[in-house]
């Protein structure tokens, strides 16, 4: 195994999904000894799930950047991102040529491979790396969730309301009840301004990872159900829990996006209203104020 040169750069690849609670960890703990950190990811078509264009792919790739940068934020650790060529391996020999950096930390999922020939990425970038450079291999899904019955996987719908405190306080609550891993999905929406998007979400992630929840999550296409179709055929899904504030019309209760969604899995559907947001309180006392 190579060793890692102190003050070398610390390059964090992103293959499908913004890192988890274990990445967050993993550069905490060398935050000391390296000279800065990078997060970099390519513009690849998820292995599974709805087909998107060019630019919808390139996107999600910067959706997955910031909101992993904005994590590191939460802690305190500055970084500097960016968003590869479309092919995972070139793109990560790319952003390996450009930094090099003393250490890889490769999020990917356990079975990733690439090109016509269905290539181990894991081990090409092990031995396309080493030793100038030292690879961890940090794993999207753990490989032990398929065997721990107690394990719940839960896909949370939630754009506007997923920085909500009641939100965050009920994932808390039922992962202290048993074990949970959060996938958290927001749909973009004209609302909403990407940044707001990444920021809130990035906030609620940070805020899981210091109870010691697991949780991963990305901006989605616009289309709610084609998110949620989307994300039940790429992981691992046992419950949904769609998020909407309480007493407030919404689109996508409009649209019948609770009812359509169970249309297509046989998984429990569960509707969430958290509290009213700050502005419709601000106006409802104001109201009271003038009457």
């Amino acid at each position: 195994m190579s060793e890692v040169e102190p003050g070398r750069p610390l390059l964090v690849f992103l293959n499908e999904v913004a890192g988890g609670r274990k990445l967050l960890q993993a550069v905490r703990e060398r935050q000391d000894t390296v000279s800065n950190v990078v997060v970099a990811a390519p513009q690849n078509q998820p292995s599974v799930g709805q087909l998107i264009d060019a630019g919808e792919l390139r996107e999600a790739a910067r959706a997955r950047v910031e909101v992993t940068m904005a994590v590191l934020a939460e802690f305190g650790i500055d970084s500097v991102g960016e968003v590869m060529d479309p092919e995972p391996a070139l793109g990560l020999d790319d952003a390996v040529r450009a930094h090099q950096p003393g250490e890889v930390l490769l999020s990917c999922l356990v079975d990733s491979r690439f090109g016509l020939t269905r290539k181990d990425l894991v081990e090409w970038v092990r031995n396309r790396i080493e030793p100038e450079a030292k690879l961890t291999h940090i794993p999207v899904r753990i490989e032990d969730d398929a065997i721990r019955w107690d394990l719940i996987h839960t896909l949370v719908v939630a754009t506007k309301t997923v920085a909500a405190p009641d939100l965050i306080n009920r994932l808390k609550e039922r992962s202290a009840a048993s074990p949970h891993r959060y996938t958290i999905v927001c749909p973009r929406t004209d609302d909403v301004s990407e940044a707001e998007i990444v920021g809130d979400l990035a906030s609620t992630l940070a805020e899981l990872y210091r109870s010691e929840v697991d949780a991963t999550g990305q901006p989605m296409s616009p289309d709610p159900f084609h998110a949620v179709k989307n994300a039940i055929e790429h992981y691992r899904i046992d419950e949904i829990l769609i998020s909407t504030f309480a007493g407030e019309s919404s689109r996508w209760l409009e649209d019948d996006l609770i009812g359509r969604v169970r249309e297509i899995t046989e998984k429990q559907v569960e509707h969430i209203e958290v509290g009213r947001p700050a502005a419709a309180v601000a106006a409802a006392v104001a109201e009271r104020g003038a009457s």
